[in-house]
């Protein structure tokens, strides 16, 4: 996120300093990392959706999350937000880590982990949007550029999916359910991002996290009473420790450094990088052969990342 750094009173003038730039170096690096636990983590939680009942699997792996996170927490001497912060946080984890999870969870288990992911590739304009609006994101014309052309290459890979084939490809109720989760994410994402710079990540995941935990976790009462966790295949386990260790605890406080670090949007367009990867996984793993037009799709929106991250 670009930062202008005032002037003092004793030297009128002093040119104003320009915007500071982050060089490409490691919050780059380790968002590419994000992006390859995130695309990975929709065939996970495909594959833990057929094993587990979807509300069971989700209680499980966002407790574990939470637990996780509050461990390592009372381990370090990070502030705590308090007062005003505490609540917003509070509130911003019910939409990022309560709602947006349902939502996620109940859209990946009822169409396929590779449209998912396409369908979430959309945030990063989403977020560009609210931003704008909000006032708190300036976008350049390459910014724009490439931000269009993810878009593009999202629309291109949404058309290539429509003509693969298969049983549940057109499953539009488990895509709406996705799509409404990004609006959440999206919206979590920009009102979360003045946080950032006040509250520690660690602080600020494990607020969120636990906030969204108590009601998904009271949600999935009755589906976890309902579920005889002593037949629960090892690969499920497996998949829960997954999507719930690496993608909600490691790449979160990597998502959130980025957030402090680069702002929302160049942040969010990493997660562009996700389709590629989900589609890749899920035609080894689950047998979701892409298209032509996708890999083409993939490729617009790796450029597009490129583009607004310059």
């Amino acid at each position: 996120m670009a930062v202008s750094i005032p002037t003092s009173d004793a030297t009128p003038e002093r040119p104003p300093a320009r915007p500071a730039r982050h060089a490409f170096g490691v919050t780059d690096v380790l968002l590419l990392g994000m992006a390859l636990i995130w695309g990975v983590n929709f065939s996970v939680v495909k594959y833990g959706t057929q094993q587990m009942a979807p509300l069971a699997y989700n209680g499980v792996r966002v407790s574990l999350a939470a637990v996780a996170l509050l461990v390592i927490a009372a381990a370090s001497r990070e502030r705590w937000p308090k007062g005003r912060d505490l609540w917003a946080l509070l509130g911003l984890g019910l939409l990022g880590n309560g709602l947006y999870q349902v939502l996620f969870i109940e859209g990946v288990s009822r169409t396929r982990a590779g449209t998912a992911a396409l369908v979430l590739a959309a945030g990063p304009a989403i977020i560009a949007l609210l931003g704008r609006l909000r006032g708190t994101e300036r976008i350049a014309r390459r910014g724009m550029l490439g931000i269009g052309l993810s878009i593009a290459g999202v629309a291109l890979v949404l058309f290539g999916n429509a003509r693969a084939t298969g049983p549940s490809d057109n499953s539009l109720s488990g895509a709406f359910l996705v799509l409404l989760g990004c609006l959440c994410w999206a919206t979590y994402t920009v009102f979360l991002q003045p946080y950032t710079h006040r509250v520690g990540g660690l602080a600020l995941s494990t607020v969120t996290m636990s906030a969204g935990a108590v009601p998904l976790v009271a949600l999935a009462l009755p589906a976890l009473r309902a579920t005889d966790f002593a037949t629960v295949p090892t690969g499920a386990w497996l998949a829960v420790a997954y999507s719930g260790l690496m993608a909600l605890v490691i790449a979160y406080l990597i998502w959130y450094r980025g957030m402090k670090v680069l702002g929302p949007t160049r942040t969010a367009m990493y997660g562009n990088l996700q389709p590629a990867i989900a589609l890749f996984v899920a035609w080894v793993t689950l047998g979701e052969v892409p298209t032509a037009w996708q890999a083409v799709g993939m490729l617009a929106i790796g450029i597009g990342v490129v583009l607004t991250r310059r």
